[in-house]
């Protein structure tokens, strides 16, 4: 039987939600200050995947200039309903919590074109939307509670939407305030109607190691609510550091062609139990009913390695990309999993043909703003990549090179350099914002530079001919050591340090390659 492998979308795709509208199932998951902003994947049978758009893909649709890593498109929900898909998110600044705010957008097709978004009247994080028979529509998210218990304590609201005044109306119900006495962060809050009764599904414990899942119920969508007596529902916490996925959490259900249901959540592949480069990822559960409550993973109590998918007709080629179905090698600009910082690929660089032409820009890699960079998230542990950049453009004082990134304050970074005497080779690493440059020498006066890295496990080594080698530490650089909520990312980038800008880079190739295990390519 074909089955779905676990995470269905590898790398960082935190907080997924998703629906299932027609034959298709439509997924999104939180991008942070990373643009184009929540991919839109389909899959028709929830084993192959593809990104059929993004929702914030224009010029000028939200501001993210300023907003440091880990702020920006924070924990999307993907409905249908109405003749229309809907997406409701927040833009997060968190050095500014008076910026941004939840907005609400919809296309007809999930591909888009998305409309310009809606600023809502609604405080907190983490906004769900729910649709009645009546063809009412209920909004609902999380934010700190108004009279805490406890510090970190937060409540789940819930309110009407009107889409003819497009407007919240009428009164506000809180309904939730988590399960547990004393637990943080009753967040990620998604609001079903299964068999006439009222489903709440919420994360729990804070979206780390003691991330869990809670359910309650009610007869009406504003409560009350009653709590599922097996509270928290789901978690790995209770499999100490010993499991190697820890974190499950921030459910999202969806029914199946054959009468079923599943749950996609998030959760991080640990290999020491703590420490996770690629990130929180997307992961594929069973859910069943009992008493009219949801059974996460029945029977096992844990994500699976793999589901079997009966109603899939096609498994997902071998050494494919999950997401999107491609074979791993050349990322060309024509691949949706490029991104950019707080701006959109185009608006940084330029495609041609099979290359970018990558204009030099004043800001580094260490200020909050749109660097002159392109990466794309690294998916597998064991990878090599190799990035060949066309270094005649850069004018002296200005650096291109391949960048390990996790922030601003956190990223490793090997450097060509065009100097007076010629080009010459540095390594750069950025701890906790504190920049250390050290100067590898000169190279030889050449038209392309060849940089590579291969990771391999919590391993990095940045490579230059074979000869030069630069390691890196991947527990010193996820989440869990650095703070915020971001994997890794990989990319290009070229800077005049502060100066006037005058030159280019292109990157002529860049290739992906994981390195295959005896478990296929995750």
């Amino acid at each position: 039987m074909i089955e779905a492998v676990n995470p269905i979308l590898p790398g960082c795709h935190p907080d997924p939600s998703i629906c299932r509208a027609g034959d298709g199932y439509y997924l999104v998951s939180s991008t942070f200050e990373y643009l184009p902003g929540l991919p839109v994947m389909r899959s028709h049978d929830l084993v192959r995947w593809e990104t059929v758009g993004h929702v914030i893909d224009r010029p000028g649709m939200l501001d993210f200039d300023g907003i440091g890593s880990s702020g920006g498109l924070y924990a999307p929900t993907i409905r249908h309903g109405l003749g229309l898909f809907w997406v409701i998110c927040t833009l997060v600044d968190r050095e500014d919590p008076s910026r941004g705010g939840n907005f609400l957008v919809t296309a007809e097709d999930p591909a888009g074109p998305w409309s310009d978004p809606l600023m809502l009247d609604a405080d907190g994080i983490d906004p769900s939307i729910a649709f009645d028979e009546e063809g009412r529509v209920w909004l609902h998210g999380t934010r700190l509670a108004r009279e805490p218990e406890w510090r970190d304590q937060t409540e789940v609201w819930v309110r009407e939407y009107s889409p003819a005044e497009r407007a919240l109306v009428g009164e506000e119900h809180v309904i939730w305030r988590g399960a547990v006495t004393g637990a943080v962060w009753a967040e990620g809050p998604h609001l079903y109607r299964i068999d006439g009764a009222w489903v709440l599904v919420a994360a729990e414990g804070g979206t780390e190691f003691h991330h869990a899942v809670s359910v309650a119920r009610a007869d009406e969508v504003t409560g009350p609510y009653l709590g599922d007596r097996a509270n928290p529902v789901f978690t790995h916490r209770h499999l100490g550091r010993a499991s190697a996925v820890i974190g499950a959490g921030h459910a999202d259900l969806v029914p199946a062609p054959d009468g079923s249901w599943l749950a996609v959540m998030l959760a991080m592949r640990a290999a020491d139990g703590r420490h996770y480069p690629l990130g929180r990822e997307t992961f594929l559960c069973p859910v069943s009913w009992e008493d009219g409550w949801p059974v996460f993973a029945a029977g096992e109590g844990r994500l699976p390695r793999a589901l079997p998918i009966p109603w899939a007709v096609d498994a997902a080629p071998s050494g494919s990309w999950q997401p999107d179905d491609r074979t791993a090698g050349d990322v060309t600009p024509a691949d949706p999993r490029w991104t950019a910082l707080r701006a959109l690929p185009a608006e940084v660089a330029e495609a041609e043909g099979g290359s970018w032409r990558l204009p030099v820009r004043a800001a580094s890699l260490r200020e909050p703003t749109s660097p002159a960079f392109l990466g794309v998230r690294q998916q597998h542990a064991d990878v090599d990549v190799r990035c060949v950049l066309d270094v005649r453009g850069l004018a002296e004082g200005e650096s291109s090179g391949i960048v390990l990134r996790q922030s601003e304050r956190d990223h490793v970074a090997l450097a060509v350099t065009r100097t007076r005497d010629g080009l010459r080779l540095s390594s750069e690493r950025c701890r906790d914002g504190d920049p250390e440059r050290h100067d590898l020498g000169a190279l030889p006066e050449a038209d392309e530079v060849a940089l590579g890295l291969e990771a391999r496990g919590y391993d990095y080594v940045f490579t230059h001919g074979g000869l030069e080698r630069v390691a890196a530490d991947g527990r010193e650089l996820d989440a869990s050591s650095t703070g915020g909520f971001l994997g890794l990312w990989i990319g290009a980038y070229a800077t005049s340090a502060g100066a006037a800008p005058r030159g280019e880079v292109r990157i002529t190739r860049f290739a992906y390659a994981p390195a295959l295990t005896e478990q296929g390519d995750r």
